[in-house]
């Protein structure tokens, strides 16, 4: 499940919440919610044990509750390692990374205004992308190396529909080495690729993350796509009609499947 969807989610069934989503965060920026009231849930990576699904890096959701700056922790909430558990600012900070920093508040819908003048100028998701744009940039000046800047900018950049520069920047990324699992949770470089008519690109790569993890949907439905513009119709509908055996309600895959076959 992505941050969209948690959105989309949180929006369409239940009506007394609402949610906000932003990219390019700092620890403040948690430590502003927190002490307003209100948790925030951040995406980060954590390490699994060999005996789940071969162990290794992957993706994780968590629920900030509160923060200490005295010892310099999160209290986090954690469906993986339990709950009150603190974490340290570092240390988080390092694991949100890989996910452009991004993270997500949950909150009355009555409480909009209060929301709104905790994130100030970034109440425009417009303003809020083009700066962690330009920190994904900066972070690379800094470290030519990181490959998660690298695909952060790749993220951004596609965000604003630069989908070339965005192509270049996740090329970067995927030359540097990303953990196996990385192409499961984000899928910037299928959209970028496929908007370049790099349609070979989005079916290798969609294929190498099908072979690690069968059940990605999103991989599903980009090398649908490309399959469908290299003239391979028959491979496009197999892989949306799987696409939509993992995920009956993934309405993408049934959009595109209506339109292959002309409905």
């Amino acid at each position: 499940v992505n941050i969209e969807e948690l959105a989309y989610y949180v929006r369409t069934r239940a009506g007394w919440l609402n949610a906000e989503y932003r990219v390019g965060a700092e620890l403040d920026t948690l430590k502003r919610f927190l002490a307003a009231g209100y948790p925030v849930i951040v995406e980060k990576s954590l390490i699994l044990p060999e005996s789940e699904g071969g162990g290794g890096w992957a993706a994780h959701y968590v629920l900030l509750t509160g923060y200490d700056d005295a010892s310099g922790d999160f209290m986090t909430q954690d469906t993986y390692h339990g709950a009150n558990l603190p974490v340290a600012y570092a240390d988080l900070d390092e694991r949100w990374h890989a996910f452009n920093h991004v993270y997500l508040v949950v909150y009355p819908a009555e409480d909009a205004e209060a929301i709104a003048q905790v994130l100030a100028e970034e109440s425009d998701p417009e303003v809020n992308r083009q700066r962690a744009l330009e920190r994904s940039q900066a972070e690379i000046a800094a470290i030519p190396d990181d490959a998660y800047a690298w695909f952060n900018l790749g993220t951004n950049l596609s965000h604003f529909e630069r989908y070339g520069e965005a192509a270049q920047a996740f090329d970067a990324a995927l030359g540097l080495g990303l953990p196996w699992r990385f192409t499961r949770y984000q899928f910037g470089p299928y959209i970028a690729y496929f908007h370049q008519g790099r349609f070979e690109d989005v079916v290798d790569l969609a294929t190498a993350t099908l072979y690690r993890t069968s059940k990605s949907e999103e991989a599903r439905l980009w090398r649908g796509w490309a399959r469908y513009s290299l003239g391979d119709l028959g491979g496009a509908l197999e892989d949306l009609t799987a696409a939509l055996e993992i995920n009956p309600n993934y309405l993408d895959a049934q959009y595109a499947l209506d339109y292959m076959r002309g409905g």
